[in-house]
């Protein structure tokens, strides 16, 4: 999936849930419950070793759903990450080498930027769509609002620190086309199969994303 594709589906969706899966058996139950929330997507961390089994899985059983990688911190996850399925790759900073890799690989790219360093070396490489981490610890809207003012073509996906008390104040922002979060489906919920609150959740979100859009 390229970039220009990736930033309209983020558009339309306007919340990516960020998930921690410690078994990729549970993958599957997981993608259903978003899907049936409203959001047939997930950014799937590799902090487990079931990160790349786990989007397998996913890509296998709903190939309507958006899924993609996150917390991808080497050249070498891009390639397990695209080669397991995933239509996208997250990072918490700016990697030069990891954003190489996944152009090279044809996947949309979404670095990490939290300061105009970081944005400049990522329009530097042809992104104007970053993700802003993390979020709240960082400044949260006000810094996002005043960052946004000198780089006018540049999207953030805010994450870290988003839940559904602050989601509507963050899509509020021009400059902020999605925001990422993990309170839909905290890992706790997954590993205990809570796969109704975690629909219900999902459901919450798209609400509020579509209250925020009109």
């Amino acid at each position: 999936m390229q970039v220009e594709a990736f930033a309209a589906r983020l558009a339309e969706v306007r919340v990516v849930p960020v998930v921690t899966i410690d078994d990729a058996a549970d993958a599957v139950g997981l993608a259903e419950a978003l899907a049936q929330g409203g959001l047939p997507m997930a950014e799937v961390t590799f902090r487990t070793a079931a990160a790349a089994d786990a989007i397998a899985a996913i890509r296998a059983a709903r190939p309507d759903a958006l899924v993609g990688a996150g917390t991808v911190l080497d050249p070498a996850t891009v390639d397990r990450a695209v080669d397991a399925g995933a239509e996208f790759i997250v990072a918490p900073g700016f990697g030069p080498a990891v954003v190489a890799r996944a152009a090279e690989r044809g996947v949309a790219m979404l670095p990490g930027a939290a300061t105009p360093t970081e944005i400049e070396m990522a329009l530097a490489a042809g992104l104007s769509l970053v993700k802003f981490f993390p979020a709240e610890a960082s400044g949260g809207v006000g810094y996002i609002r005043a960052i946004a003012a000198p780089y006018r073509e540049v999207r953030f996906v805010p994450t870290g620190g988003v839940t559904a008390a602050n989601l509507a104040a963050y899509l509020a922002l021009p400059a902020v086309v999605a925001c990422g979060g993990t309170w839909i489906a905290p890992p706790d919920a997954i590993r205990n199969h809570r796969w109704e609150a975690i629909g219900a959740a999902a459901a919450e979100a798209v609400a509020i994303g579509r209250r925020a859009a009109s």
